[in-house]
Parts: structure tokens; C-alpha cells; sequence
């Protein structure tokens, strides 16, 4: 896409009228290239209107949201401020402060090539700052760098929250107002510029630290080493005491290793200049961690995730920016200073815009006028502005913006939906009477927000009609409601994505799916205090009793509903309170024409099991979808994400399915999480989540509940997922498994500096009671290159463990399964080496382990191998292991994690650490010994010559007192 690439190089995401100006030069080019290699006439008369209009889409696509390297600059990095943030305009010039340093030091880190160009500040809406424009599809759950207030697991410590693969993308960076406020927290973690590159290599470029709190030594050449990159770092180690004096270390005699206690302080000044992500607070160190220097035996998560490659090399050959970085060349001169825009987010200012045609009547309209009336009465925010569009042969509008002041203005709303549909599918016209209603509050769209859907193919050409929504500065989400709703419609978003959301919608009553898609219309801005929570949505068919459980937990409880709607008869429903309280219908609401049945509970909801009973005597369909909110307003409640780690997908590379369970950016672990995949023509596949640290799971423990998708199909396909505790056994998490490093104290001139504690955080893990929840994410698409879904080979294995204990070798893993991480593989190879290099290098070279005993089990349980080498293993030996497994179609793995594992035998007394720099005083001592040896055999020699020549020469009185000095 040799065209493509240069317009995306040379065009930022402001400059909308030169996209427009360029779109007629490269569309009217004879020759296109595409990501295939094949080449399309774009004036051939055989190009149909939807190749053309997915071209026009790509070629337009440089509005979309996310970061992008223009030149060697980046843009769009959107800098979220958290509504929870009270204000203080310190914060945006701190903000500023940080990315101009954190510039220059990423303008040095590599090689002066890339540096911070532009970069926007999202102030929350109740700040009155001056000097602020209006934000355009800038939001704080899409932007990649927030400052909120803290996870209670890090406190003020600057993370990463990072779960793909090594080398992909990370969801965030959050900075806390208090470090960003407070100039002490300098000494603990380093300037803030050079943290935030740290963070930024995480996020953009997807490393790992080089450093590991959990384990911060390793042997090495019979030598105790601190984990770090690159070794050329040195330091001394210590234990400090409660009084704050040092001592030295102990060893714990069970893993021959330092105690916990004891702490790695780095030297001042140093002779090295990398890592970054090791010790970015040292002022020698300004560069990542190249191939050369790289510390590979070190027990840190770049080498576990990232196959023990350099962070170097991982950013210029496996990032997302991996091409434009090896073709970029260094700037000529220090890069300027970024230019900062500052916006905010007024309100919420939505428009309907709802497709009347013809294929709409009967059972889909009504499914529409079910899902709105739930969005207008339970899901969009008091204060917010809304207006109704609709479109069929021509386009109306039944409502100009409203604001939302009262329920009896969502009533009003609610009666306006459309009833009944005709005529054909119009969608230009329809998207532009929205854009017409919007425009009537201030003149302008900006930052506004568009809800289109249709279940048709549209009658117009959509594509003539683009460049204005583009231009417009709208978000602009969309519904492909039925199967024969438009690509049109997942091809705009694909290509477009100015900050919306795309979702397909069966018109199959018993998926809900409509409802869902209406219900996550919402847009954080990081306060979830006042945004609804879904606790379930589920429907069934039947002619007799649909029973089910609804957990309302302690942190929701306020405008609790549960909505019911029955597909022909009224039932008789019966909802069943905490503590015994019967709801029937005559607490109830019934709205006949739409068919819905409400209960609303007043005031805050009683915590524990709602149990609900609907009995009919007809066979038929119901749903029932319960919304909530907080229970108080400075307790976030417990929220679920979900989406997929490809929106398109080719079939080529596995999908992975993500749900992540938080509350106020505490994880919630041990949950039982249920995702439902579905495609449009039906078929179903539903998956358990785990976060066992396996598979396509990158950490055990941290609440993100991961899992592969292997049963691909053709098509759209929607995500559903489903989350209740666990049998009780459900904790908010203490752990976590990065963050800014920091450094206890330095070593100047000899003498350790101790630096300040770092302040406590929460590490007490938290009860949660029963709770249930439901989420549904983006839709995506699959178009198989093939005519038939890939077989996939079992994961890799990422979690291999060796131990030694006297000649046994104890292996323990994560089975992978027979496709990626589901079934059983058939076998496993394990082999084993002297050197790391080699095995990871060059598998099949490795010594053969005897794995005839070894019978996988099902994916995801727990093996172990023990086994005896065929020499004894010598004290302070170490070896290398790493692991592959096999299919029935003889596929194999990709080569696990190497684990590595020494014997270290100590007497009876565990020894204590010697530092670096004593052991670098030994050396000198040695080193002048072997001089004054070598002097003495010299001295000898000169000595032993000048007697013969004296002696030669007649003067032995000459050689008994002489001496010859060492020089």
C-alpha cells in the first residue's frame, strides 16, 4: 500500500480539508497496490461500488482515533483527566512539563528518531479552566495516558496496565494527580520525563521491565547477581533495618538467594548508559537495553514475555511501529518542543438516528422502540441533550435536542419513538438530518454523538455522503441490526473509527442482543459512579417457568430496574427480594404495546440474591435486563470490559477474547467469567475465561480473564460475557506486576544514600460478595483467507519452572491444548542446555529429556516432570530448559519460556552477600599481588644479571647489596 502509507506519513489527524483535497490525487491514481500485493485499477469499470467505498474509507481513515508517528513525530496522544479529579491547573502545566522532558529523553533513547509532536489534554467537564476548546472524539476511556486518582494497589506509583502478547499495545498509562503534584516523589521514581518514556515503552511498544521485585537476584556464574539490564550497572547490596542503618545481607538457605530483605542499591554515576527500563532514575542511563548488552539470563518479564529478546529489539522489530522506525532517519537537529491543545467535554449531546424503511415492520421495529425506551429511561445521563431522527424514502426529525431534566422529559422522548415503517433505506439523508439537529445547539457537531442504525442495505450511496461526517467532528457509533443490515455499516466503522462503537444486533428476540448494544452506549468519563452497571441480560424461550438469580452486591443498589419483555402473552411474574419481599404485578409497571413489564425499587436496592420467576401457559420468548447504579458516590462499583484483541481478522493470527473485572482499578480475581461468541448466521460458541497466567492469558491473578477463540467462522460476530463470584472465592487483588521502579537509595562516593520509604498500599486481599454482571463488547469480523477455519497449533507455553533438588530436575507447566489453549495436545519435547542462546535459538539442538511417561492433560491444569540427568549435576551448575508440544496433525508449539535452574550447595552456616564493590576490591588487591609477584621475578632476574656481568667483568664485590627497584 506504497500510496497509502506515504498519505498516512504525511497527513496528521487536524488536517481534515487537505484529506478531503488528497482523496481525488490518489483515488484518480491508475495502480494501487494493496496489503496483498495485488493490483486493482481503481477506474476500472469492474471495481464495484463497495471496493471503491472501502478504499475511500481507508484513504480517510486518518481521523481515527489512537497514536499515530507523523514523520518522526507522534500525535493524538490523548492525556485523560479523570472526573473524579478535582480541579487544579497545576496539573496541565505538570502535564506539559513531563512530555516536553519525556520528548527530549525519547528523542536520545532511539538513536534521535522519534520524539513527542503533539498531544491533547482532556480536562473533565466540571473544571472551569481557561483557554479550552471543545473536545472532538477525545474521551477518557479511549484516551491512552489518565491521570485518576489511585489504584489502591499501587498508590502513587506510576503503571502500565498491560496484558498482550510482547510487542502489542498496552490499554494504558495512569498517573495519579498526587504524584504528578507532589516534587518528592522525584526522589523515589526519577525525574517524571524519563518515567514517562519507561511507561511510554510499555505502551506503545509493549516491553517488559527489566527489573522484578519478586525476584530480585539470580546466580549466575556462581556469582549472586541483582536483576537488572544491563549487568554493567553496579551497586552494592544491603539490608536495611527498622532504624534505618544497613547491614549486610543474609542468604536463605532454601534458595540459596539473598532474603527478602535485602535491597540492590545502584551507584550513582555510572559507566553504562542503558536500561530505561531498568533504572530510569539514573542520570547515566538514557537508552534501552540493545542485543549486545542484554542481560538474558536475568529473572524479569522481558525475558518471560518476550523470549528473552532485548527491548530494543522487540521496538524496532516486533512493535507496531517496527517498519517506520527501521526506514526512519535521525533528525538533523533536536526535535521542538510538542504543541499542546487543551479540551474539554461539555454534556453529552446524542442523536437517534433510527432506520423506518420497509424490512423494519412488524417484530424489529418494535424490538427498536424496546431498546431505545431502555436507553432514553435507564441508560443515558440526566443533563445530556438528545434528539430522534428517522430515515426511510426521506428523513425526519421527530425530536430537536432535549435536554434531560426529569423523567417525565424521558417519557416524553419515549412516546416520540417510532411505531410503524415504510419506504426505502435512505441512509445519506438520515445522517445528514442528524448532523442538521445537531448543529442547532451551537453551530457546530463536535464532540457530539450519533446513534445509527439500520437493518437494511442502503439505497443511496453511503459513500458520498463520508467526507461530511468526517469533516463534522462527531462520534459516530453504529448498529447493524439482522443479518441483512448493511456492510456498509462495518466497513465505515472499520475504516473510520472516530470514536464510537460498532455492534451487531440479531433480531432474534431471546439473544437480547439489541437491548445490550443500546445499554453500552455510554461514555466514561472515568466517574462510574454515575454511569448504569448491567447485572444480567438473558432471554429464553418457553411454555411453562424461566427462573434466575440476580447478585446485587454492596457497591450498586441505586435505580435498580428489571426490565421484562415478553414476545405475545402476559405472564405472570414474580421477583423475590434478599429477604423475602414478593414483587408481583401490582408493583409492577406493564406497557402492553411495547410489551415490557418494569420494576423499579426505590431508593438503594437490599444487597444479596434477587430471585425472579416468570410463568407462562404459551410457549414463548422472554428477556429480562437488570440495570443498577452505584450504591454511594464515592464507591465505584465493580465494572466489566470485554473486546477482542483483533476487531478484523483474517483468520491468519489467533483471536483472543478479554474481560476485564475491576472496581475502582482494584482487579477482582477468582471470578467465574463466561464469554458467548455469535455469529450472524447463528452458530454459538461459548468459552470460560481464566486468568491463570497461561495460554492466551499473559498474568495469573490481575483480572483480566483471557481465553483464544479457535471456532472462527465467516462473518460478523458479536461478544457477550457473563461474570458472578466464584463460589464465594472471589478477592480484590493485592498484586500487581509492573510499575515505575523504586530505587531505596543510591551509592555515592561509596556511601549508600537512602532515599525515603515508598508509602504503604492496601496489600490485605478483600473479600467480594456475590455478585453478577454482564457486558457486551464491539462486534468483529472474520474473513477467513481460506475456505475453511486454520488449524491452530497448541500455545506456547509461558510459564515453564525448573528447580534442582541434588540430581532431579522438576519441571512444572500449564498444559496448552490441542488448538491454541482448548483440548488436549498429543505430546511434549523437552530439552535442555548448558546455553540459553543455543536452546532458544536452536531447540532441536538441545539435549533430548525422556518424556515416554509424559501424558498431556486438558488444557489449562497443571503438569509436572521430574526426571534424573545422566551425570550428577555439579555445585553451581546451571541449566536451561524449554518445552514444545504437538498436535494430532503434528503441529508444534512455539518453543516456551526458558527456565533455568541452578545447584548451589552451602555448609552447614548459610554465608552472607558480598557487594559488587567488595568483591571489586578483592580483584584490585589480587591484581596488585600478581604485579609485585611479576616485580620480584623481574627484580630477580636484573639481579641475577648484574652479578654476571660484574663477575665477567671482575667486580663480584659488586653483587651482594645491590638492588633493583620495581618501577
Amino acid at each position: 500500500m506504497n500510496q497509502l502509507y506515504w498519505y498516512h506519513s504525511v497527513h496528521s489527524s487536524k488536517d481534515i480539508p487537505s484529506v478531503i483535497r488528497h482523496f481525488k490525487l490518489i483515488f484518480d491514481l491508475t495502480l494501487f497496490k494493496t496489503c496483498s500485493g495485488v493490483a486493482v485499477h481503481l477506474n476500472s469499470a469492474a471495481m464495484d461500488s463497495r471496493t471503491k467505498f472501502v478504499l475511500l474509507w481507508m484513504l480517510l481513515s486518518s481521523t481515527s482515533t489512537g497514536i499515530k508517528l507523523d514523520g518522526n513525530g507522534y500525535v493524538d496522544v490523548i492525556i485523560a483527566i479523570g472526573a473524579k479529579v478535582p480541579q487544579d491547573d497545576r496539573l496541565i502545566d505538570i502535564i506539559k512539563d513531563m512530555v516536553t522532558e519525556g520528548s527530549v529523553y525519547l528523542y536520545e533513547a532511539l538513536d534521535k528518531k522519534v520524539y513527542f509532536k503533539e498531544a491533547t489534554i482532556l480536562v473533565p467537564s466540571h473544571w472551569k479552566s481557561k483557554n479550552v476548546t471543545k473536545a472532538r472524539t477525545e474521551s477518557f476511556e479511549k484516551a491512552k495516558i489518565r491521570i485518576d486518582n489511585a489504584n489502591s494497589t499501587y498508590g502513587d506509583q506510576p503503571y502500565t496496565k498491560q496484558y498482550g502478547e510482547c510487542g502489542t499495545m498496552a490499554e494504558y498509562i495512569h498517573f495519579t494527580p498526587e504524584y504528578l503534584l507532589n516534587d518528592a516523589v522525584i526522589q523515589l521514581y526519577g525525574l517524571r520525563g524519563r518515567v514517562f518514556v519507561h511507561e511510554w515503552a510499555h505502551l506503545r511498544w509493549g516491553v517488559y521491565d527489566e527489573y522484578n521485585k519478586e525476584k530480585p537476584f539470580y546466580h549466575s556464574n556462581g556469582r549472586i547477581e541483582a536483576t537488572r539490564c544491563s549487568k554493567n550497572i553496579e551497586g552494592q547490596f544491603y539490608e536495611v533495618t527498622a532504624g534505618g542503618s544497613l547491614q549486610p545481607c543474609h542468604i536463605d538457605p532454601q534458595t540459596s538467594l539473598p532474603t527478602d530483605k535485602c535491597k540492590f542499591f545502584p551507584d550513582r554515576n555510572q559507566n553504562t548508559n542503558s536500561s530505561l527500563m531498568s533504572l530510569p532514575s539514573l542520570d547515566s542511563v538514557s537508552t534501552f537495553c540493545r542485543k549486545n548488552e542484554h542481560n538474558n539470563k536475568a529473572p524479569n518479564l522481558q525475558n518471560e514475555k518476550c523470549d528473552n529478546k532485548a527491548t530494543w529489539t522487540v521496538i524496532f522489530e516486533d512493535s507496531v511501529d517496527k517498519d517506520a522506525l527501521q526506514t526512519l532517519k535521525p533528525l538533523e537537529s533536536p526535535p521542538p518542543p510538542p504543541s499542546f491543545k487543551v479540551v474539554q467535554r461539555a454534556q453529552r449531546v446524542v442523536c437517534l438516528i433510527l432506520d423506518v424503511s420497509g424490512s423494519m415492520e412488524g417484530a424489529r421495529i418494535l424490538q427498536q422502540r424496546q431498546a431505545a425506551t431502555h436507553f432514553l429511561r435507564y441508560i443515558i445521563e440526566d443533563q445530556a441533550s438528545v434528539g430522534i431522527v428517522t430515515f426511510s424514502t426521506s428523513a425526519s426529525t421527530l425530536r430537536s435536542l432535549t435536554i434531560i431534566d426529569s423523567d417525565i422529559t424521558r417519557e416524553t422522548l419515549v412516546q416520540l419513538l417510532p411505531k410503524r415503517a415504510s419506504g426505502s433505506t435512505n441512509m445519506c439523508l438520515g445522517l445528514s438530518q442528524g448532523l442538521h439537529v445537531l448543529q442547532k445547539d451551537n453551530g457546530d457537531v463536535l464532540g457530539d454523538e450519533i446513534i445509527f442504525l439500520t437493518d437494511g442495505q442502503a439505497t443511496d450511496n453511503i459513500a458520498g455522503c463520508a467526507p461530511s461526517a468526517i469533516q463534522s467532528g462527531a462520534i459516530i457509533s453504529t448498529i447493524a441490526f439482522s443479518n441483512s443490515a448493511a456492510q456498509a455499516l462495518t466497513e465505515m466503522y472499520s475504516m473510520l473509527k472516530i470514536g464510537g462503537i460498532f455492534f451487531i444486533a440479531k433480531d432474534d428476540m431471546i439473544s437480547n442482543q439489541l437491548m445490550d448494544a443500546f445499554a453500552s452506549l455510554t461514555l466514561s468519563t472515568g466517574d462510574y459512579t454515575n454511569e448504569p452497571v448491567q447485572l444480567e441480560s438473558v432471554g429464553a424461550r418457553t411454555s411453562d417457568w424461566f427462573n434466575g438469580t440476580v447478585s446485587v452486591d454492596q457497591t450498586v443498589g441505586n435505580k435498580t430496574s428489571f426490565v421484562i419483555i415478553y414476545e405475545t402473552r402476559f405472564p405472570s411474574i414474580y421477583i423475590q427480594s434478599p429477604s423475602g419481599s414478593i414483587y408481583t404485578q401490582t408493583n409492577m409497571s406493564h406497557d402492553g404495546l411495547l410489551k415490557t413489564v418494569t420494576l423499579n425499587i426505590p431508593g438503594t436496592a437490599e444487597p444479596g440474591d434477587w430471585k425472579y420467576s416468570i410463568q407462562t401457559t404459551s410457549n414463548q420468548a422472554f428477556t429480562i435486563t437488570v440495570t443498577s447504579q452505584a450504591a454511594h458516590d464515592d464507591v465505584p462499583p465493580i465494572i466489566v470490559k470485554t473486546h477482542m484483541n483483533q476487531q478484523f481478522s483474517d483468520g491468519t493470527k489467533p483471536m483472543t477474547v478479554f474481560a476485564e473485572v475491576s472496581q475502582n482499578y482494584r482487579p477482582v480475581i477468582n471470578a467465574e467469567v463466561w464469554a458467548t461468541l455469535e455469529s450472524e448466521t447463528g452458530s454459538e460458541h461459548t468459552l470460560q475465561l481464566l486468568d491463570n497466567g497461561a495460554g492466551a492469558d499473559a498474568f495469573q491473578g490481575d483480572g483480566i480473564y483471557s481465553r483464544y477463540f479457535t471456532k472462527i467462522v465467516n462473518g460478523r460476530n458479536s461478544l457477550k460475557v457473563r461474570v458472578k463470584n466464584q463460589g464465594g472465592q472471589t478477592r480484590f487483588a493485592v498484586q500487581k506486576n509492573s510499575g515505575a521502579p523504586y530505587v531505596p537509595g543510591y551509592v555515592v562516593n561509596g556511601v549508600v544514600q537512602l532515599n525515603p520509604p515508598k508509602p504503604p498500599v492496601s496489600e490485605e486481599p478483600l473479600e467480594v460478595g456475590n455478585f453478577t454482571r454482564t457486558a457486551t463488547g464491539e462486534s468483529f469480523v472474520v474473513k477467513l483467507s481460506g475456505t475453511t477455519p486454520p488449524n491452530f497449533p497448541p500455545n506456547r507455553i509461558t510459564d515453564l519452572s525448573a528447580e534442582i533438588q541434588e540430581d532431579t530436575v522438576l519441571l512444572s507447566w500449564t498444559a496448552p491444548g490441542e488448538d491454541l489453549d482448548q483440548g488436549t495436545a498429543k505430546s511434549y519435547e523437552i530439552r535442555w542446555s548448558f546455553d540459553l542462546d543455543m536452546l532458544r535459538n536452536s531447540f532441536s539442538n538441545g539435549h533430548v529429556v525422556n518424556t515416554a511417561a509424559v501424558s498431556p492433560h486438558e488444557a489449562g491444569s497443571v503438569e509436572q516432570h521430574s526426571f534424573n540427568l545422566s551425570f550428577p549435576i555439579q555445585n553451581g551448575t546451571t541449566l536451561f530448559f524449554a518445552v514444545q508440544s504437538e498436535d494430532e496433525q503434528n503441529a508444534k508449539s512455539e518453543t516456551s519460556n526458558i527456565a533455568q535452574a541452578s545447584k548451589i550447595l552451602h555448609g552447614p552456616k548459610p554465608p552472607g552477600v558480598s557487594n559488587p564493590g567488595m568483591n571489586l576490591t578483592v580483584l584490585v588487591i589480587s591484581l596488585c599481588v600478581v604485579i609485585m609477584v611479576i616485580c620480584f621475578i623481574v627484580a630477580v632476574t636484573a639481579w641475577a644479571k648484574h652479578c654476571l656481568v660484574n663477575l665477567f667483568f671482575g667486580f663480584p664485590y659488586l653483587c651482594p647489596g645491590k638492588s633493583v627497584r620495581c618501577r
